[in-house]
């Protein structure tokens, strides 16, 4: 855990998305440092109060909630006036979405943090931000040749098989979601260049773990999870060897403080996050492990591949362990075994409890 950051001149930490999955542990770790946080959520997403309330019931007045949506330009103004260091997690965060209704994609993902940025830019202060992105930035990766290994797809370029994909892999927008995230990336550590506001971007790959309930669109680990234990099949989009390097979100915290700690050095720069090849996993191994802790065996239903769905995408991780100087994370297979056992105590204390709203936390 990384140490206690000082106080940034007596101001309150803003957490944009703090009701969402990422957001409320990386509050939660904030005001357990001593800081105090203020969360802007618009609750949008079924379940993600609970969170807030969960946030409330064990830090009381040192948090401070304002329910409102990114795009509102008095809860903006007023929240950049106060803060002293910003995490931007909000966001609209589902590739299924963005292709419903590219419009709403559109103007959260870009106006909204465009709009953010100007509201710090606007304050007269050299406020930090730290902006998740997400591994889409880099498209589906069509040029990268894959082989199949038993259930899983592996790059057949020896050095990308042992390292991952790098931040020197271009920018290639697939989705309106890959390009609303990806303008917006490029937005942030723009703004370092042009205005000297002192920002940095983790573009994410799997990020999982405690408080996490995840949907078919979003939060697939803990989509697995639950589904596997209300004994309910899964789907499958593709065939089911496609990998991702999974990280643990506590692990992601780490990440996000080093990256506020370490701001000085690291402004301006984006770096890829994830559990790196360590931690790569496909669909179907990570099914395996869930019927091994679950006792059960798992019903999977395969349908065709979604637009932008990337076979092979792993993290190079070795320039965001350096420069953030970041531990070992955890090991997927412990943390996937971890989840479920939160995610079955969650189920025993709240019996009554609806998919939907257990459906709700996965920014």
């Amino acid at each position: 855990m990384a140490a206690p950051l000082p106080m940034p001149q007596g101001r309150p930490v803003l957490v944009t998305g703090g009701a969402g999955f990422i957001g409320c542990n990386l509050a939660d770790r904030l005001l357990r440092m001593g800081h105090e946080v203020i969360v802007l959520d618009a609750l949008r997403r079924p379940g993600v109060e609970a969170n807030l309330a969960w946030l409330q019931q064990e830090h009381g007045s040192r948090l401070r909630s304002m329910v409102a949506d990114l795009r509102d330009d008095a809860a903006l103004e007023e929240a950049a006036r106060d803060a002293g260091a910003v995490f931007h997690l909000a966001a609209q965060v589902a590739v299924t979405t963005s292709l419903h209704d590219p419009r709403e994609d559109f103007d959260v993902n870009i106006r909204g943090t465009f709009m953010l940025l100007e509201a710090l830019r606007r304050s007269g202060r050299d406020v930090p931000l730290v902006f998740a992105s997400t591994n889409k930035v880099y498209g589906n990766l069509p040029d990268i040749p894959l082989a199949r290994e038993g259930d899983c797809y592996v790059p057949e370029d020896p050095a990308i098989r042992a390292a991952g994909i790098s931040e020197a892999r271009p920018l290639d927008f697939h989705t309106p979601y890959g390009c609303s995230k990806g303008a917006a990336d490029q937005y942030v550590l723009d703004y370092a260049r042009s205005f000297g506001i002192p920002t940095a971007v983790l573009r994410m790959s799997c990020i999982y773990g405690e408080r996490q309930m995840g949907t078919e669109d979003q939060g697939w680990v803990a989509h697995f999870l639950i589904r596997a234990l209300r004994g309910e099949p899964i789907t499958i989009f593709g065939d089911g060897c496609q990998v991702r390097d999974l990280l643990h979100v506590q692990d992601a915290v780490d990440a996000y403080l080093a990256c506020w700690h370490r701001i000085s050095d690291v402004a301006g720069q984006a770096f890829n996050l994830g559990g790196g090849v360590e931690n790569a996993a496909s669909l179907r191994q990570v099914i395996a492990v869930i019927e091994a802790e679950t006792g059960r065996p798992v019903r999977a239903d395969y349908s065709d591949w979604r637009a932008g769905d990337q076979r092979y995408y792993v993290s190079d991780t070795r320039l965001a362990r350096e420069r953030l100087h970041l531990d070992a994370p955890l090991p997927w297979r412990r943390g996937v075994a971890r989840l479920g056992r939160w995610l079955a105590e969650q189920r025993a204390t709240r019996p009554s409890a609806s998919v939907s709203a257990l459906a709700g936390a996965t920014r």
